[in-house]
C-alpha cells in the first residue's frame, strides 16, 4: 500500500515530523545544560537564536502531525476501497493490528501534541521565555508517542493487503438480535440522552461561574468534567445520535457520518467535541504557570479564552448532534 497517494502523504509527512522532532531534541538537551536567561554569553546568544527556530520548527510540526488524524482517517476509508468486507473507514482500520492503535494514539496525540503548542505560546508572550526549560522537558517526554504515533502509522500501511478479509461497520456496530445492543452500548438510549445533556447543562454552568469568578476546585472539576464528557459525547455519537443521521435504527458506525452523502456532518461533530475538550481539559493545566515570572496576566487571559471557546463549541456541538433527533420527532417519529 506505499504506493498508494494517501500512503505516500502520511509517510513522508511523518519523516520530516520525526527528523524535525529529533532537530529540537538537540536543542532540547543543549538548553537543559547550558541555558542561563541572566548570562550574555556568546553560547547563551546562540542558544536563544537557535530556540526561535526550533521551537518554530516544532510548532508546525506538531501543528501538521494534529491534522494528520483527518489525513489517516480519510486514508483508511480510501483503502476500503480495496480490501475485501470493507465498507467504510472501521474495516479498514480492522484489516490488520495496527489500525485501531494507531488511530487512538493519533487522538491522544492531539491533546499532547496541542498542549505543548499552549506552552510555547505562553513561553514566547514573556521577554524571559520562563517556560523554555518546562517546554523542552515536555518535548522530550513526547517525543517517544510521536515516535509510536508515526511507526503504527508506518506499520499499519506496510501490513495492508488486498487479499486481508476484513469486517464491515455493521458487523463491529451492529445490533444484536438477541440484545439489541451494539458494540459500545451499555445504557438504554434514555439514560445516554439523560447523562449527555445533562452534562452539557452543568459544563455550561461551570463555565459561566468560572468567567464571573475563578475558584481553583472549580476549575479542576471543570476540567475533569470535559474528560468525562468527551468519552460520553464519543459513545452518544456513535450508539444514539448515528442511527438518526443514518435514518437507520441499526446503523452505528463513528467513520460513516464522515461521508458526501450525510454531508460531512461528522467532521462538524468531531471538529467541535475534540477542540472544545482540548480547551476544556487545558483551563486548569495552564494554572501552575501563573506563578511564573510576567505570565500571570497571560495565562488567565488564555484561561478565559480557552472557556470561552469550549463553551461555544459545546453549543455548536449540542445543536449539529441533535439536529437528527429533534427532525425526526417533529416529523412524527416516537
Amino acid at each position: 500500500m506505499f504506493l498508494n497517494s494517501w500512503s505516500l502523504g502520511l509517510t513522508l509527512a511523518g519523516i520530516i515530523i520525526l527528523l524535525l522532532g529529533i532537530f529540537a531534541c538537540r536543542t532540547a538537551l543543549r538548553v537543559l545544560r547550558h541555558w542561563d536567561p541572566s548570562s550574555d554569553s556568546n553560547l547563551q546568544i546562540r542558544l536563544e537564536n537557535e530556540i526561535w527556530l526550533a521551537s518554530t520548527l516544532v510548532e508546525y510540526g506538531l501543528g501538521f502531525q494534529i491534522l494528520t488524524l483527518v489525513l489517516f482517517v480519510l486514508a483508511a476509508d480510501t483503502f476500503c476501497q480495496v480490501i475485501v468486507g470493507a465498507m467504510c473507514a472501521t474495516g479498514a482500520l480492522l484489516a490488520n493490528d495496527f489500525g485501531m492503535p494507531a488511530l487512538l494514539v493519533k487522538i491522544a496525540g492531539v491533546f499532547l501534541y496541542g498542549f505543548w503548542i499552549v506552552l510555547h505560546k505562553l513561553d514566547i508572550s514573556s521577554e524571559t521565555y520562563p517556560l523554555v526549560r518546562i517546554k523542552y522537558i515536555y518535548l522530550l517526554l513526547i517525543l517517544p508517542l510521536l515516535i509510536a504515533d508515526i511507526t503504527l502509522q508506518t506499520l499499519y500501511i506496510a501490513n495492508l493487503s488486498p487479499d486481508i478479509i476484513t469486517s464491515c461497520c455493521a458487523v463491529v456496530f451492529g445490533s444484536s438480535s438477541t440484545t439489541g445492543r451494539n458494540l459500545l452500548e451499555g445504557f438504554s438510549q434514555a439514560t445516554l440522552l439523560f447523562l449527555y445533556y445533562g452534562s452539557i447543562i452543568v459544563l455550561l454552568g461551570m463555565g459561566c461561574l468560572l468567567l464571573k469568578r475563578w475558584l481553583l476546585p472549580l476549575a479542576a472539576l471543570f476540567s475533569a468534567g470535559w474528560l468525562w464528557f468527551l468519552g460520553l459525547a464519543t459513545v452518544a455519537i456513535i450508539t444514539v445520535f448515528s442511527s438518526y443521521i443514518y435514518a437507520m435504527p441499526y446503523h452505528h458506525c463513528p467513520f460513516c457520518i464522515l461521508k458526501p452523502e450525510y454531508h460531512y456532518i461528522g467532521f462538524a461533530l468531531y471538529f467541535t467535541l475534540i477542540p472544545a475538550s482540548f480547551f476544556g481539559l487545558s483551563t486548569v493545566l495552564v494554572e501552575p504557570f501563573k506563578r511564573k515570572n510576567h505570565l500571570g496576566e497571560t495565562v488567565r487571559k488564555y484561561q478565559r479564552t480557552a472557556i470561552r471557546m469550549s463553551l461555544l463549541l459545546l453549543l455548536i456541538l449540542a445543536a449539529i448532534s441533535s439536529y437528527h433527533l429533534l427532525l425526526y420527532k417533529i416529523s412524527g417519529g416516537e
